[in-house]
């Protein structure tokens, strides 16, 4: 008696087809240029996800060179240990160390990289209150700083949606000293405040002659490329202390 199946193997072809993998463990399918909306919206559920869980209803986002170390040349010292001075005070008088109904406000958050993110992340490890960095993935490899609370530690492949988590939950903006990953976050939030596409979040530059020897802000004005009184979306600060009197005086709120 001879078999007649024309398929003597069974459905073993169909089975080991990519096709036949479910989509949500299929790697190639997720990782393929028509899954690229999916992928995004997976980085805003994941990051989004975690911080509901740990309450994190607001934020003061710290942004500042990556080049920036506490033993480096001219102002580094300054500008790291400043940095972190800063990432302690705001954690205490910010509400971040709450966890009540009310949930925590004015929690620490950085691109979780080194430098000035490093140090913002440290002063509020410092004190035992959690912070946030939103790292990136880069063609050199950027690892999270050591001092960013673990489950709050994320990992983005798309900066565009690295920079939405970033400004969705500001409550302020202080940026450090930095060159165009700075001036990028800055400028980019800094236009989200002008055309009233964001809240009206307080900005504070720190070292204020570094700021106005990088960018002629007056300039803009004098040629019409910004009106008068966008000069006053920012203020400028040369210790933690003004850093925070700035932010509260240009609208912060806080929970002491």
């Amino acid at each position: 008696m001879t078999d007649d199946t024309p398929f003597p193997n069974g459905n073993s072809e169909q089975m080991a087809s990519p096709s036949y993998r479910l989509a949500a463990l299929d790697q190639d399918f997720l990782l393929g240029d028509t899954m690229r909306g999916v992928r995004f919206l997976l980085e805003y559920a994941k990051a989004e996800d975690a911080l509901r869980k740990w309450g994190v209803l607001s934020t003061i986002v710290v942004f500042g060179s990556a080049r920036v170390r506490p033993d480096g040349p001219g102002e580094e010292p300054r500008w790291y240990a400043a940095a972190r001075a800063f990432g302690r005070l705001a954690s205490e008088r910010g509400g971040a160390l709450l966890n009540g109904d009310g949930g925590r406000h004015n929690v620490v958050a950085t691109g979780g990289g080194p430098g000035i993110m490093e140090a913002a992340n440290r002063g509020a490890f410092d004190i035992g209150a959690p912070s946030i960095g939103f790292n990136i993935t880069l063609p050199h490899e950027q690892e999270p700083n050591p001092y960013s609370t673990p489950e709050l530690t994320f990992r983005f492949h798309y900066f565009a949606m690295r920079k939405m988590h970033l400004a969705m939950r500001a409550s302020g903006l202080v940026i450090f000293p930095g060159g165009f990953g700075t001036l990028d976050e800055f400028f980019e939030l800094l236009t989200l405040r002008q055309t009233h596409k964001s809240p009206p979040i307080p900005i504070a530059l720190f070292d204020e002659a570094y700021w106005r020897k990088v960018i002629n802000f007056e300039a803009l004005a004098e040629h019409g490329m910004i009106a008068s009184a966008d000069l006053d979306l920012f203020g400028f600060a040369d210790t933690p202390e003004d850093l925070w009197r700035v932010l509260e005086a240009k609208g912060l709120h806080s929970v002491e």
